[in-house]
This record gives C-alpha cells, sequence and structure tokens, in this order.
C-alpha cells in the first residue's frame, strides 16, 4: 500500500521538478524570451513540487511504526533536504541560477523511488541515538549535495566569463567571491555535521546496529570524504585554497560520499539482491 500511494506522488513531484528546472534554464540560462514570473510565484511553484515529493518520502519511509529504507530513498531523502535548504535559503539570500541543477536532482531522485520501490525496515530505529545519527548523516549528505551542484553552478560561471558573447546569460548571478564564500560555508556546516555522524556511528555502533564497529565499504568510503573535505577546508583556511583546485576537491569529496550512503546500498539491493 506505501509503494501504491508514494508512487503517482514521485512521478507528479519529479515532472514538476523537471518542468521548473526547464523554466528557470530557458529564464536564466538561455534567456529565450520565456516568461518569467515573479519570484514568489517561482517559490511558491517549487514549494508544491517539494510538499509532493514530501509526502511521497513520508509514504515510503513511514509504515506503521517502523522505517524503511533503500538507496532510492537515502538518495531521493537528501535530494529533498537539499532543495529543501535551497529554496528557504533563497528567501534570505539571493541564489538565482541554481535552480537549472537543483531540480533535475529533485527529479532524478523522485524518479529513482519509481523505478526502485522496494525497501527494508531498519532495525533499531526507535532509538533516540539512532534517530539523531540518521538526521545528521542526511543533513550533512544533503548539504554536501547542495555544494557540489554550488561548485558545478560555479565552474559554469567561470567559463563564461571568459566568454564575452554568453557571459551576460549569468548576470542574476551574485558576484564569484560571493558564491565561493557560501560554499564554503555550507562545507564547514556540512562537515561538522559528517563528522558527528562518524563520530555517533563509532560510539553507539552496538546501540544503534547491533555489532562493534567495523570497516566496511560504507564506513571506508565515509572516511575518505572526511579526508578530503577536511583536507579542503585546512587548505582553505592555511593556504587560501580557492577556484579550480576547490570546486574539484568538493566534488570528489561528494563522490565519495555517495560511494558511500547510495552506492553500497545500491551495490547490496539491487546487484546483489541483498537487503
Amino acid at each position: 500500500m506505501a509503494i501504491v500511494n508514494q508512487l503517482p506522488l514521485s512521478g507528479l513531484a519529479g515532472a514538476l521538478y523537471l518542468l521548473f528546472g526547464l523554466h528557470f534554464w530557458r529564464t536564466r540560462w538561455r534567456e529565450s524570451g520565456a516568461t518569467r514570473f515573479s519570484a514568489t510565484q517561482e517559490k511558491f511553484a517549487i514549494g508544491i513540487a517539494l510538499f509532493l515529493h514530501a509526502l511521497a518520502l513520508k509514504f515510503a519511509l513511514f509504515v506503521a511504526s517502523d522505517l524503511y529504507f533503500s538507496f532510492s530513498l537515502a538518495f531521493s531523502l537528501m535530494a529533498w533536504l537539499a532543495v529543501l535548504i535551497y529554496w528557504l535559503e533563497n528567501f534570505r539570500v539571493h541564489m538565482d541560477g541554481l535552480q537549472p541543477i537543483v531540480l533535475p536532482i529533485g527529479a532524478l531522485a523522485c524518479f529513482l523511488m519509481m523505478l526502485f520501490p522496494e525497501s527494508h525496515a531498519v532495525a533499531h530505529a526507535q532509538t533516540w541515538n539512532f534517530r539523531l545519527h540518521f538526521l545528521t548523516a542526511m543533513l550533512a549528505a544533503s548539504l554536501f549535495l547542495l555544494a557540489a551542484a554550488h561548485a558545478i553552478l560555479m565552474s559554469i560561471a567561470e567559463k563564461r566569463l571568459h566568454q564575452p558573447q554568453r557571459s551576460r546569460r549569468m548576470a542574476n548571478l551574485p558576484p564569484l567571491l560571493a558564491l565561493e564564500s557560501l560554499l564554503f560555508r555550507m562545507l564547514t556546516v556540512a562537515f561538522v555535521l559528517l563528522t558527528f555522524t562518524l563520530g555517533s556511528g563509532f560510539v553507539y555502533s552496538e546501540t544503534m546496529f547491533g555489532q562493534a564497529p567495523r570497516l566496511n565499504h560504507k564506513t571506508a568510503f565515509t572516511l575518505i570524504s572526511w579526508v578530503i573535505f577536511a583536507v579542503l577546508l585546512a587548505g582553505r583556511h592555511i593556504y587560501g585554497w580557492r577556484g579550480r583546485k576547490a570546486l574539484r576537491l568538493t566534488l570528489f569529496g561528494f563522490v565519495a560520499l555517495m560511494l558511500a550512503y547510495v552506492g553500497s546500498h545500491f551495490v547490496l539491493e539491487v546487484i546483489l539482491q541483498r537487503s
């Protein structure tokens, strides 16, 4: 029944994300003359997609009193939180231009929920330390996802600065220095959350997972990601790293984190057919 409830909601939310992503691409990146709605109308439209996505996640994640999870739900929850954080932050800080990257990620997440609806109940999900661990892990991953999208946008904007005939299409974006400052603020908060996630995982492993801490693929890739972001933030603080080096390390760290959070579940659930 949960699958039956979430499938149409996932499909509708994914279609809206794609539609709105196309709208923002045409009005922000292409300047094709497409009708540009007011900021309030655009935020309201994204809010509708977020609401439908949230309902789909509710039906998929919470069945009776149990928490269900899978690789598709992991990515979908990260994507929903990333879009939500962007949407809320856009009320305070001008982040125009990021929509054509963030919204298609939300669409992909919704469609993955439809393609891979199978999930499994999570043990020990009722304990407070598991809930705290789970929440901080998802928040960290969503912030890193948003930071990766932000890094891609900065890379595109930097290239277009050297193409005068195309740079005017990015005129709505804040200056690159402001974007860079925002990127490192997101990375710092996400790194703190990831550090707490790793620490709580080691300290409460037996309570949350019924076993002592062990170095599996998920833990290994999470640690690799943590090291990459630690090096990046230290390099920024000590040596003033910026530009392409910072953007590349951001993307490398994010890929490692996705291999930990999503890739390991994908291999177990889809390729090995184990929960």
